[in-house]
């Protein structure tokens, strides 16, 4: 489970924003913060994965409070250890750019404005939990891997969109493509599915087809070249 604290300044807003999160598959609530010194001390002891944060509070803006908490995180670094660090997701009525470079620069998983649909809300921490998975179940980043991860936070609406649109198995086929931390196999994703592998090469086929996810092909000592697949690259 992804362990989340909500951090906003209006009460009923944090209210409803955990039991969005709640709703998710994969997250958990782990409290509600309404500044942005009650989150340090939640943040202290709770040791969130994420927070969905509000720019605007009341004793000091969200942003600060990451930069507040990576500044702390560095004093203790050569003491007892750093402080805890969470990503942080940033929901805020702030439509100013520089409020949107800063938040980027700061390493904000992304950015959505007030107000904003569940269903917005949805795509971005499903596809935020993908990434958390691709990043723990990867040894070493090359250059496919790299794509997949940063692909994974700038274009999920995309991917959402295109999973909606697709039947039953063949999103689940998408699924277990873009989840994967390594390329895979059409035996492979035959067996997560429980499906035969020409049924699943046949769903894998259409979804390159369908530019949903891309085709690596790698050659081994036969000369003849394995089919794998994966997450589409956003260059491509």
């Amino acid at each position: 489970m992804i362990r989340t604290l909500v951090v906003d300044d209006d009460y009923h807003v944090a209210h409803a924003h955990a039991l969005s999160v709640g709703r998710i598959a994969g997250f958990s609530v782990v409290g509600e913060a309404h500044s942005a010194e009650e989150a340090r001390l939640i943040i202290k002891d709770e040791h969130p994965d994420l927070l969905l944060l509000d720019m605007y509070l009341p004793d000091y803006n969200g942003l600060d409070l990451v930069r507040r908490l990576t500044r702390e995180s560095a004093r203790s670094a050569d003491s007892d250890g750093p402080n805890h660090v969470p990503d942080f997701l940033l929901v805020t009525a702030a439509r100013d750019i520089e409020s949107v470079r800063s938040a980027m620069q700061l390493g904000a998983v992304y950015y959505l404005v007030k107000p904003f649909t569940f269903a917005a809300l949805r795509e971005q921490l499903e596809s935020y939990r993908q990434w958390r998975q691709r990043l723990e179940h990867s040894n070493e980043a090359d250059q496919g891997t790299v794509d997949a991860l940063y692909g994974l936070l700038r274009s999920p609406a995309v991917a959402s969109a295109t999973r909606r649109n697709l039947p039953t198995t063949m999103a689940r086929v998408l699924d277990i493509v873009q989840s994967s931390a390594t390329p895979l196999g059409a035996a492979a994703v035959a067996e997560r599915l429980g499906v035969s592998r020409p049924t699943a090469q046949r769903y894998l086929a259409m979804l390159v087809q369908k530019r949903a996810i891309d085709l690596d092909l790698a050659y081994g000592t036969t000369g003849r070249p394995e089919h794998r697949y994966l997450s589409r690259s956003p260059r491509r």
